[in-house]
């Protein structure tokens, strides 16, 4: 009896420190310096398998496109506010009320948060910019849809300074930012854009998020891109993943 207690306790043990040990796999640390750098993502973690492996993975070099003849506005209809500022050592990001929402390929996306990245992870025409932010979407099956904008150096922007003023500087830091329309007021009057099937550009990973990235760029002054990396300490961008077969729209 004392002999199958043992052998009960033991079995339970090892399970105990294999689940412990695929918990710590799962929540291993991921980072753009270092020995967690971008290209080691997909070798962190079973889940983060799509960041080697995957097919159609983000950002990209938008450069050859196909123009889309009908021209089909970017339909947005941002007209909440936000609610908090958080810093989860990989960005700067800011949560927004409910209710903000795209219409895109008939399906309605929710804006849940948007965020930032410096220098810029996409690319237009080879070209990087000092900035690029990125509204990401849920629809009601989880399906991701993200809208891209980038910042050219030049006059101070409004809007990113009232996010700026209270951005927290220590990792996992959060500040309250009651900010109405602020969604609404960081997307360019002129929304002509590029769309692309493609991937996060974060672990997972994950494939199938329906990129818009908007060609027609806001401002941000040096001092703010200057801010923004002192407090992120390091460039927080992943690099371009091939193109492969993918096509790119023009709208």
């Amino acid at each position: 009896m004392k002999t199958i207690k043992t052998i009960l306790s033991t079995a339970v043990a090892l399970t105990l420190l294999t689940s412990a040990a695929l918990a710590n796999e799962d929540k291993r640390a991921w980072g753009y310096t270092g020995h967690d750098t971008p290209e080691t993502w997909g070798a962190l973690s079973p889940k983060y398998h799509a960041c080697s492996d995957g097919l159609n993975q983000s950002p990209i070099n938008i450069t050859h496109s196909i123009v889309d003849s009908h021209h089909l506005p970017l339909n947005l209809d941002y007209k909440k506010g936000s609610n908090e500022v958080i810093n989860n050592g990989h960005t700067i990001q800011v949560n927004v009320d409910a209710g903000d929402r795209l219409v895109l390929d008939g399906l309605t996306f929710e804006l849940k948060q948007f965020h930032f990245h410096s220098p810029s992870e996409n690319h237009i025409n080879g070209k990087a910019f000092p900035l690029e932010m990125h509204f990401v979407h849920l629809d009601k099956k989880g399906d991701i849809a993200v809208v891209s904008v980038m910042f050219e150096e030049g006059t101070e922007n409004a809007d990113l300074a009232k996010i700026w003023k209270v951005m927290p500087k220590k990792v996992g830091g959060k500040s309250p930012l009651k900010v109405a329309d602020i969604a609404a007021n960081l997307i360019p009057e002129k929304q002509h854009y590029y769309r692309f099937n493609g991937s996060l550009t974060t672990p997972p990973c994950t494939e199938g998020v329906r990129w818009v990235v908007l060609e027609k760029t806001l401002t941000v002054s040096k001092a703010q891109i200057e801010a923004f990396q002192d407090v992120m300490q390091n460039p927080n961008n992943r690099p371009i993943q091939p193109l492969d077969a993918r096509i790119i729209i023009e709208e």
